[in-house]
């Protein structure tokens, strides 16, 4: 079944919602990372970390790219 169109064909808002689920990640990855910790995984956390340390710096990413478009937009 075909996801429906958004009716937000706006980038700046397709950039908020990466940059917050990817910053959602973060937080709910640490949750992850003291489960497997607690279970004594450390091979599991260590890669939950990883995956953690690539969503910080895409949210930082997207983060800056939206101040700076924000910016443009203003002029």
């Amino acid at each position: 079944m075909a996801e429906p169109s958004s009716p937000l064909k706006d980038k700046n808002y397709n950039l908020i919602w990466a940059v917050h689920q990817s910053l959602e990640n973060v937080w709910r990855l640490e949750g992850y990372i003291k489960d497997a910790e607690s279970q004594g995984d450390d091979e599991l956390a260590k890669w939950f970390r990883r995956i953690q340390e690539n969503n910080k710096k895409a949210g930082d990413q997207g983060k800056q790219m939206l101040i700076e478009r924000i910016q443009k937009e203003r002029g």
